[in-house]
């Protein structure tokens, strides 16, 4: 009999061990910067992946942001970019509470100085005057800076008789800087009429998001204006102008695809189409001599 409860006993223990659970196993830390996130569909992506795209969701195509130097790196010819007022800083005239420390904040982590790369730059063989918005920096916001960087450059562009072009990525006037941020629409519309008096290409590129003061400024004036799929244009937020005029409004009503349909954009253009569309429009508007 104890010989039979030994046995059950050891048959007990190791059904036990059989059972048991597993130990738990550490997961494997996944690599800061391996996957992005999709803005649109949520799907994670191999960062790489995403690049080689140009950071456009090869799951959803949506266009991601895409900040001001690699946008300058896909455009312009190998090495042909010269940046213009690179070192041209603001004040805080205003005495506005943090600005300072903001700034040199974004300054630290973006490596700009503002929140616009302005330069000559040559798009398959075409010299061009371009401006490039990044929203990284105070959601590319439109200060005293911003204005007088692209108001140097479309005067330059006059004056050498260049064509323009210009990538709004913009939140709008920016509000540390009151009264002479909003005096910047009025600056840079001037160069912008002076460039088009000369006879002169301004195209318009808009891309996610182009609103408020520079939607209402020079986003608006360009004489071939194009936007990116999908990204936001307008003045006021939606949900505002609802409450003002107190009725819906169309689905997609700020988006690029419904402002071509209402003819505020000229054409929609996918990113991997950006270069060849506007080296076509530049060599095509080309002055000779």
């Amino acid at each position: 009999m104890e010989e039979l409860f030994q046995q059950r006993k050891e048959k007990l223990n190791l059904f036990k061990a059989l059972i048991r659970p597993p130990k738990p196993v550490k997961p494997k830390e996944v690599p800061t910067g391996l996957y992005t996130r999709c803005t649109d569909c949520g799907q994670d992506i191999l960062s790489e992946e995403l690049e080689q795209n140009l950071f456009v969701c090869p799951l959803c195509g949506a266009h991601m942001k895409l900040y001001a130097p690699k946008r300058i790196k896909m455009l312009v010819d190998e090495g042909s970019f010269r940046e213009m007022n690179e070192r041209l800083k603001g004040k805080n005239v205003l005495g506005f509470p943090g600005y300072n420390s903001k700034i040199d904040k974004l300054q630290r982590l973006t490596g700009l100085n503002e929140a616009v790369i302005t330069g000559i730059g040559k798009i398959e063989g075409v010299r061009t005057a371009i401006g490039v918005m990044d929203s990284r920096f105070i959601m590319g916001s439109m200060g005293a800076v911003v204005g007088e960087k692209i108001t140097r450059l479309v005067e330059y562009a006059t004056r050498k008789r260049l064509p323009l072009v210009l990538f709004s990525a913009s939140g709008g006037a920016r509000m540390q800087e009151g009264i002479i941020s909003l005096m910047q629409m009025a600056k840079t519309s001037n160069a912008i009429a002076r460039h088009h008096q000369a006879g002169l290409l301004y195209i318009s590129y808009m891309t996610h998001p182009t609103t408020g003061g520079v939607t209402a400024s020079f986003a608006s004036l360009g004489d071939i204006i194009l936007a990116e799929p999908k990204c936001l244009i307008g003045f006021a937020g939606q949900r505002v102008i609802e409450q003002t005029v107190n009725q819906k409004l169309p689905e997609g009503f700020q988006r690029a695809e419904f402002m071509q349909q209402q003819g505020f954009v000229d054409r929609v253009v996918e990113r991997k189409d950006m270069r060849s569309t506007l080296a076509f429009l530049l060599k095509f508007h080309r002055q000779e001599g």
